[in-house]
């Protein structure tokens, strides 16, 4: 799947959704850098995309940018209170709860 979507974009396709194909593609892979990368870019096109904000945050909590993350799920959740999406609203809520319990790194 991850070579047919990279075909597209190389092809000129460039959309949210392309972009959340490739970030969730990539993250479920187990390469978060290239993930967080398609994720930015997905919500730079579409800052409204909820989905895409929690699964950034995801993408960079994997990748150790703890801060990163919580920015991402932060803009994440005002978009999925802006358009009254309950679940990826839950989601974040908790993932920034979570990660409020994590010790400082060092």
């Amino acid at each position: 799947m991850l070579e047919s979507l990279e075909k597209m974009l190389a092809q000129g396709m460039d959309n949210p959704m392309l972009r959340f194909g490739l970030g969730k593609g990539y993250l479920d892979a187990g390469d978060a850098e290239k993930a967080a990368a398609h994720l930015r870019r997905c919500v730079e096109l579409d800052a409204r995309y909820s989905a895409a904000w929690k699964l950034l945050g995801k993408a960079l909590q994997s990748s150790g940018d703890l801060e990163g993350a919580r920015t991402a799920w932060e803009k994440g959740l005002v978009a999925a209170q802006a358009h009254g999406d309950k679940q990826a609203e839950k989601e974040m809520t908790v993932f920034l709860r979570k990660l409020d319990k994590q010790p400082p790194a060092g």
